[in-house]
């Protein structure tokens, strides 16, 4: 295995924790209140010390995993990228240690949104997020939840009720995004992946100094073989040679350092992102990673969360002001963005005061809401996320106090009553 791409695995291992900026371990079910290292958030510093043991080992056990060929000779950097739903990070191993790049707006995390303005001028990440409630329908974002799906997909029929821009059915049966920008676009959604990727490669050139034409991709656990594919397509659109789809559970395992372990043990990674939820069982000693089990689901994360808080505020304010909103995508979108603040803040707050000035003509929202209220709105989508912990156990065999370690990734494991149901 080519040695800058040794260097992109260690950096995609670390990836997966930045973009998600937390990530804790847990002792084990049966004293799964213990948290290691005061929740163990992890810094830069901190990633960087976690990846000093030499890589060898952890792609040796990735090439078993994956059942990898030998990569090609390749020559240049190799960069890690984590391409998430709403969030995506880069990285490159430099100076013996992981360097996670900063974007223009000097943040290690790009919003996953793409977007076009009234004279055809496209905006990528941050710059696009910041506009997207003046332009809802030229603000695109969730293309990870689309790609490698049908248009008849269930779950892309369900988000485009959510989704302020419009959707189509495309050649093959594929979704296309449409945008009207000096005329109609069409893009598919590994086009608008690539376009993110396309960031994320100029956001490491620029801290290079010099092109990348290689990259390792994280994606979930549960993603199946058409949503890989389409997902190295999206990095041969971008100009990137993929060399490398890793399991994102897995890259979180060692980037934690749990591969650094003497002894064996047992390790379940709970990974609850933006838009998809994770978890694997693996098995580790001597650096060598087995995945015993894995399962998730490609359609729970976030924002999943974010839709239920904005269809009760939409109900209070139907209720109050005898009118339906749920039609203007301007209102949805400012909707959305508070959804996502207010949800956040009910991480370490016990309630919230929600204030949107001039919602709509003559409206105006200020509504208090709890972090009891939230829980129950939100109960069923909770519950769902033990269903895979049960599964992997059950298809491994293996009973809850058996296993010896559990991994926390995702910026949605933050919240109280995820961590609460787990215990």
């Amino acid at each position: 295995t080519s040695p800058c791409v040794m260097a992109a695995l260690r950096v995609a291992f670390s990836l997966l924790l930045v973009a998600s900026a937390t990530a804790s371990t847990l002792r084990s079910f049966a004293g799964v209140s213990r948290q290691r290292a005061a929740d163990a958030e992890l810094t830069l510093e901190q990633l960087g010390r976690v990846e000093q043991q030499s890589c060898q080992a952890h792609c040796q056990a990735l090439v078993r995993l994956r059942g990898g060929a030998a990569d090609e000779k390749v020559e240049g950097h190799c960069i890690g990228i984590d391409l998430g739903t709403t969030y995506s990070c880069v990285g490159v191993w430099q100076n013996g240690r992981v360097e996670i790049i900063a974007n223009d707006q000097g943040s290690r995390i790009t919003p996953s949104y793409v977007a076009w303005t009234s004279d055809d001028q496209r905006l990528i990440g941050d710059a696009a997020k910041n506009q997207a409630s003046s332009n809802p329908e030229n603000t695109v974002f969730d293309a990870k939840r689309m790609i490698g799906r049908k248009f008849s997909d269930p779950y892309v029929q369900a988000d485009m009720k959510h989704w302020p821009f419009k959707v189509a059915e495309g050649e093959g049966g594929k979704p296309k995004i449409v945008v009207e920008a000096k005329g109609t676009k069409e893009f598919s959604a590994e086009e608008v992946s690539a376009m993110v990727l396309s960031k994320m490669k100029l956001v490491a050139e620029d801290y290079l100094g010099g092109p990348v034409k290689y990259a390792v991709v994280t994606v979930p656990a549960y993603f199946n073989d058409a949503q890989r594919q389409a997902t190295k397509d999206a990095g041969t659109i971008a100009g990137l040679n993929v060399v490398r789809i890793l399991n994102e559970p897995t890259a979180a395992a060692i980037a934690y350092g749990l591969d650094k372990k003497d002894q064996a043990m047992n390790v379940l990674v709970f990974d609850l992102g933006g838009g998809t939820f994770d978890t694997s069982l693996l098995a580790i000693d001597g650096g060598v990673f087995e995945v015993l089990a894995t399962a998730g689901d490609t359609h729970l994360g976030g924002e999943d969360l974010d839709n239920r808080l904005i269809k009760h505020l939409l109900a209070l304010i139907t209720k109050r002001h005898k009118v339906d909103l749920s039609g203007n995508r301007v209102v949805m979108q400012k909707l959305r963005r508070e959804a996502e603040r207010a949800k956040r803040a009910l991480s370490t707050q016990p309630q919230v005061r929600i204030e949107i000035e001039s919602l709509a003509e003559g409206i105006d929202v200020s509504e208090t809401v709890t972090r009891a209220r939230f829980e129950e709105l939100c109960a069923d989508l909770f519950r769902q996320t033990l269903v895979p912990v049960e599964q992997v156990l059950s298809d491994a065999g293996m009973e809850k106090n058996e296993v010896d370690e559990i991994v926390l990734v995702g910026g949605s494991t933050r919240i109280p009553k995820v961590r609460a149901l787990l215990e």
